[in-house]
């Protein structure tokens, strides 16, 4: 711990450069904005290196934003009128008036002092370890934040660049120059906050952990009924129970705890990234594990084999199901829970992603007799999710719909829903069996693994029912490849599936701080929107009749979404109806890129290209659509 001050002298201070050339500088400023009659001693410090002179300026706040444009003379004259009549800082009453906001009085000052500015900070890369050193306390008095630790310097954000205590203590704090960045008061507080708060989750029970006793802490309670009402309880479990309510916190789809050598690392997946919450000590990886495991009913002393499991919690009065899966690693087992928060389900294919021709086509494909309707995407892409939406949608009194899944996700209400169970021999293909002499309209099997499963899902949708199911394929046409190779006949397969789609998931633009640019030409390539047909080409033009570049939408952060840039998820689609013609190639046994050809002859739009619609769209931003998309999905 170090002091939040020094004492002040009137005297000038010396500091000592790197170059050891010795400089002088006056007395810093006292408060985040200074009067405009004040002549401020600046030492400017250049994003990547600090320069070794010193440069007195004599610029007005009020100069710098009517340089910039920021505010009009008139509003100049009346914030100084009211700054003489009530005394105050002159930046503080421009904000006051809504003249304009504090970023462009931080902006102008970091423009005039040439250093470099964020509107942000990025809170998800920050190394938790890096602010080990100090308090929140003092980072909220200074309004500084160290963000990243290099070999040669420490990359820092702050709102006022004049600061020169607080800067030459972090100097001294960590041994290392300086990269100065400038950011918003309000950016800065809010990042501290996030920061600190995750690391003070954690940092109370891992006090009380140094004490406790690892393998009987993780026994103390069987059962968990509301986990935020258990600060009472011992360490590991306290330990536990704040990565779950964190993770629920923060919309997590996945918990990670993954042993090394040294520590255990806990991250979660949002919107389909990890990020690293806390490291907890080594020591303590069983009784985390054990504990877990015991909520999961799982057998604590088999740590050779990997175990599956499933918990059920309270969050705040919240129902929320965790699938539990562990697996034995070099250096201890290795957990991964995934969070089935029922309170955030969305079932409404228009929230989901369908644009207006998808919808269109999927409509009419749900409400057919019979048929097989099959959604492909890898694992923790939305696909039992766009399957519940479906059914949601066509949920009637006067439909009998029921479900085999593993497990049951989401409780619909008016559908029979069961779970397998492989341990007493319950599997799909037992239970869709079995579901069939139910009278059954609309069957959803939670997945097609097996030829068993494939050849009773066939029959079913043969003698008139509707069935619902998914299989990993990379794109909708691999799944005709799929179901051949696991033994159904290619005239069955054309006779039965109505069609195939395929979908991915992407993060979603965050509306209140994208920015708008124009698009670049490799990335009108990446998106194939230079090609010389295809609809959404011809779109792009109709969007843009004059020629006109497109504007698209970059993350930038901000406090509403965590300074990620990123907002919640949409799917982007890929749905190949089954005509005559695919049937026909299909029961020739072709490969999957004929008939991904000739469906988008017949109109389907690729996975890049309902992306790429989205990005135009401003949804979402090239390079999330790159991610998840494929370069060869474009067909042409």
């Amino acid at each position: 711990m170090f002091r939040s001050h020094r004492p002040r002298s009137r005297r000038p201070r010396f500091h000592r450069f790197k170059s050891g050339t010795k400089r002088t500088r006056s007395k810093p400023p006292r408060r985040r904005f200074r009067s405009t009659r004040a002549t401020c001693s600046v030492r400017v410090i250049e994003f990547g290196s600090v320069r070794g002179t010193e440069v007195l300026q004599r610029q007005l706040i009020g100069e710098l934003l009517t340089a910039a444009q920021k505010i009009t003379q008139d509003q100049l004259e009346r914030g100084l009128a009211a700054q003489q009549d009530r005394g105050g800082l002159l930046g503080e009453i421009l904000v006051a008036f809504k003249y304009c906001e504090e970023s462009d009085i931080v902006e102008a000052l970091a423009r005039q002092l040439k250093l470099p500015f964020r509107p942000t900070v990025p809170v998800d890369e920050i190394d938790p370890v890096i602010v080990a050193p100090l308090t929140a306390t003092y980072a909220k008095q200074h309004v500084v934040l160290p963000v990243f630790r290099g070999e040669n310097s420490l990359k820092v954000v702050v709102s006022n660049p004049l600061n020169t205590h607080a800067l030459d203590d972090l100097q001294a704090l960590y041994g290392l120059p300086l990269d100065v960045v400038v950011s918003p008061g309000t950016a800065i507080i809010d990042a501290i906050n996030k920061v600190f708060d995750r690391r003070a989750a954690a940092g109370a029970v891992m006090e009380d952990l140094q004490e406790a006793d690892p393998e009987k802490a993780a026994h103390e309670l069987e059962e968990i009924e509301d986990i935020v009402d258990q600060d009472d309880e011992a360490p590991i479990i306290r330990l536990v129970n704040s990565v779950l309510n964190q993770a629920v916190k923060e919309k997590a789809s996945d918990i990670h705890i993954e042993p090394f050598e040294k520590y255990v690392s806990v991250r979660f997946r949002r919107d389909g990234v990890l990020h690293e919450i806390i490291k907890a000590p080594k020591r303590f990886q069983s009784s985390i594990a054990s504990r877990i495991k015991i909520m999961g009913d799982l057998n604590i002393a088999e740590k050779r084999l990997p175990q599956d499991g499933r918990i059920r919690i309270k969050v705040a009065g919240r129902d929320v199901d965790i699938r539990l899966s562990t697996i034995p690693t070099s250096h201890g087992e290795r957990l991964v829970m995934r969070l089935l928060d029922k309170t955030n389900t969305v079932l409404d294919l228009v929230q989901l992603g369908f644009g207006k021709d998808n919808l269109s086509k999927m409509e009419q494909l749900i409400r057919r007799p019979h048929g097989i309707i099959l959604v492909t995407g890898p694992t923790g892409s939305g696909k039992t999710t766009t399957l519940y939406a479906a059914l949601s949608r066509i949920n009637s009194p006067d439909k009998n719909i029921l479900t085999i899944e593993d497990p049951v996700e989401y409780q619909l209400e008016g559908i029979g829903q069961m779970q397998v169970n492989p341990k007493i021999n319950f599997t799909f293909a037992s239970g869709l069996r079995a579901t069939l002499r139910q009278d059954p309209d609309v069957v959803l099997v939670g997945e097609i693994r097996d030829l068993e499963t494939a050849e009773i899902a066939v029959q079913a949708s043969l003698t008139g029912h509707l069935v619902f199911s998914t299989v990993h394929t990379n794109d909708s046409a691999s799944t005709f490849t799929r179901l051949t190779d696991m033994g159904v006949e290619p005239f069955l397969i054309a006779s039965s599936v109505l069609a195939c789609l395929a979908q991915r998931l992407v993060r979603k633009v965050c509306k209140h701080c994208k920015e708008p640019y124009l698009a670049t030409d490799t990335e009108l390539e990446q998106l194939g929107l230079f090609a010389q047909s295809g609809k959404y080409v011809q779109a792009v033009y109709d969007m843009y009749p004059n020629g006109d570049r497109p504007t698209l939408y970059r993350a930038v952060g901000c406090k509403d979404c965590g300074m990620s840039g990123y907002a919640g998820r949409s799917a982007i689609y890929e749905l190949l109806v089954v005509n005559d013609d695919i049937r026909a190639l299909v029961v020739k046994n072709v490969d999957a890129g004929m008939i991904k050809k000739k469906a988008v002859q017949h109109g389907m739009h690729t996975l890049m290209d309902d992306g790429a619609i989205k990005v135009l769209n401003g949804s979402t931003t090239v390079d999330e659509v790159v991610r998840v998309a494929f370069a060869s999905d474009e067909v042409l």
